[in-house]
């Protein structure tokens, strides 16, 4: 009876020598086996194109551009022509896609607090006299939409009104966005942030500005004035004034006219920018001046 035994086949790469071993003590035999395909490395090509690296180029220039129209807390810009040595940089699409990321930084800052998904995330919008506001505005609008947010415009108000409005009920919006370049020139503008918290840290602007880079750079921020659903006008002001009147009156608490604390007094107001005017009218109405009109000083 013929003994079988078990073949071992010993391969190695590149080996000049392969043995195939039968069984011990037997007849051996040898070949040499070549594969070309095995025997030149494989080689790296590395392709340069001058059209790739101009595109990068001018990615990286048009993120840096909205990154750096961060100032601290705030965004601030050129949004019209006329400084010597600037050129416009807070442009309306620079400004949708900062608000858009904005609003989803909201929404996702809101979703993580309650733990799931939110509808109806409501943001309002303010902004001082500055000529360039109207375009701005429909760029907030159209970005805050974007982001899924209800949006409602104030019109015309101030900072603080812009913070007031996220407690102050029945409006008690979930942010707010206040539109302005405070003191610098008609040429600028610049937008302020705002929660139920307060406003907005430097960090947290960063990453929204970060976010708003990526969205500007590929093309994903184009101005949208056709609004599929426009934002809600609201009377905001006017119960911020009252919400101050009433204020004031308890802090004078007046003895013999409590309901007109200022009357017969001069009254000083140091006015800035003519937003602030508007306030002042609502507050010196006859619910504090009574029918005797008070000074005032501007």
């Amino acid at each position: 009876m013929a003994s079988t035994a078990t073949s071992k086949i010993c391969l190695q790469n590149n080996a000049p020598r392969t043995s195939f071993t039968s069984s011990p003590g037997k007849n051996t035999f040898q070949t040499n086996l070549k594969f070309p395909f095995l025997s030149s490395p494989s080689k790296k090509v590395r392709v340069k194109s001058s059209t790739a690296t101009k595109y990068n180029e001018v990615v990286d220039e048009e993120m840096d551009r909205i990154r750096r129209l961060q100032n601290g807390s705030d965004v601030r810009g050129v949004a019209l022509e006329g400084e010597k040595g600037r050129t416009v940089d807070l442009t309306p699409s620079a400004v949708e896609a900062i608000a858009e990321s904005f609003g989803e930084w909201v929404k996702s800052k809101l979703e993580e607090e309650r733990g799931g998904p939110l509808e109806d995330v409501k943001v309002s919008l303010g902004k001082d006299p500055r000529i360039s506001g109207a375009s701005l505005s429909v760029a907030v609008f159209a970005g805050l939409s974007r982001a899924g947010c209800v949006v409602f415009d104030m019109g015309l108000a101030t900072t603080p009104a812009c913070f007031m409005s996220t407690l102050l009920p029945p409006f008690a919006y979930d942010a707010s966005i206040m539109m302005t370049a405070s003191h610098l020139p008609y040429t600028r503008n610049g937008l302020k942030f705002f929660t139920k918290r307060g406003g907005l840290t430097s960090p947290e602007v960063e990453e929204i500005c970060d976010k708003a880079a990526r969205k500007y750079a590929n093309r994903l921020a184009k101005v949208s004035t056709l609004l599929t659903t426009p934002p809600t006008r609201v009377d905001f002001m006017s119960a911020y004034a009252r919400h101050l009147r009433d204020i004031i009156k308890q802090r004078v608490n007046h003895p013999l006219h409590y309901d007109t604390p200022l009357k017969g007094f001069q009254v000083c107001f140091l006015i800035s920018l003519s937003s602030r005017v508007c306030l002042v009218q609502l507050l010196l109405r006859v619910e504090l001046i009574g029918e005797e009109k008070c000074k005032i000083h501007f």
